[in-house]
């Protein structure tokens, strides 16, 4: 059985900025990202009063955004449902927002609550990303992407990313430049992910200058399903377009493989080659995706 179309449209970027700094957070659209994502979590101090400053700013940025940039797709990244920063994080929630990220979710119960706290205020439309980034995040993610058996619950989670910096500091791991300690959890959410529906982003590029390094990684992820990547520094964005948008080579070869197996079967040929390869049924299948991520009707 083939995994079920994404529920939400493709995404190949989500650039973050803190929530507590307007004038970046009106930046955001010129990088042209697929995501804006105000961040009121690991951007903002750890503190109430920094929490509750950055609140304001979101709130203020919002309307702004909305103002100016109505084409913009804006998230906010809210602090974890578990923590004690929460609950004040819903009041900075305004109708402009398109949805938005819960980060370090655990427990289907923990998404549970926030679809039903969105749903109190009148803003059952937000979509959610789900922020898998701990042991418990990566082993139930299945839970969460599936979406627990409420309705609206399922049709509120609409993409997903992994977290490796926090997920090897909850693992008690070490973070290395192979990456072969997150090789498995960032397999399992792009699969997981799949499964489900949920449009996966990949992790973060800390290496906020080094275009070679961001490529490379964004290829990898790329290569294991994901759909999009997480971009915290503006330059990254026009590179994950980049890597997860088909290239003129891609398309046309694409094209030209179809052509190639359609005429194969007018010519009643079960088994066709092309470029010195059999064709077979999964070759087709990444064709028609190519087409499909490029908008181009197949």
């Amino acid at each position: 059985m083939s995994s079920p179309t994404v529920r939400s449209q493709r995404y190949r970027s989500a650039l973050f900025a803190p929530a507590n700094q307007l004038e970046v957070l009106k930046k955001l659209p010129r990088s042209r990202p697929d995501l804006a994502i105000l961040d009121l979590e690991d951007a903002v101090p750890d503190s109430a009063e920094a929490k509750q400053q950055a609140r304001q700013v979101a709130k203020e940025a919002q309307v702004w955004l909305a103002a100016h940039h109505p084409e913009q797709a804006v998230y906010l990244r809210l602090n974890a449902v578990q923590s004690p920063y929460f609950a004040d994080d819903l009041d900075a929630l305004t109708p402009t927002l398109a949805g938005v990220v819960l980060p370090k979710l655990e427990r289907a119960s923990d998404l549970e609550e926030a679809v039903e706290q969105f749903g109190a205020r009148g803003l059952a439309h937000l979509q959610i990303m789900a922020g898998l980034e701990t042991v418990a995040g990566v082993e139930n993610a299945g839970e969460l992407l599936q979406g627990s058996d409420k309705g609206a619950v399922r049709a509120a989670v609409t993409s997903a990313y992994f977290g490796a910096e926090d997920y090897v500091a909850d693992l008690g791991g070490v973070r290395t430049a192979a990456g072969l300690e997150v090789l498995y959890p960032r397999s399992r959410v792009a699969m997981l992910a799949r499964l489900f529906g949920v449009a996966a982003f990949d992790i973060v590029v800390t290496k906020l200058r080094d275009d070679a390094a961001f490529l490379e990684d964004a290829r990898v992820g790329r290569s294991l399903g994901y759909g999009g990547k997480l971009c915290i520094h503006p330059a990254q964005v026009a590179l994950a377009h980049e890597v997860f948008s088909p290239s003129p080579e891609e398309i046309k070869r694409a094209w030209a493989l179809l052509a190639a197996y359609e005429q194969g079967q007018q010519q009643g040929r079960g088994v066709i080659a092309f470029e010195g390869q059999m064709v077979d049924a999964p070759m087709l299948v990444r064709a028609r995706a190519v087409l499909a991520s490029a908008e181009v009707e197949a």
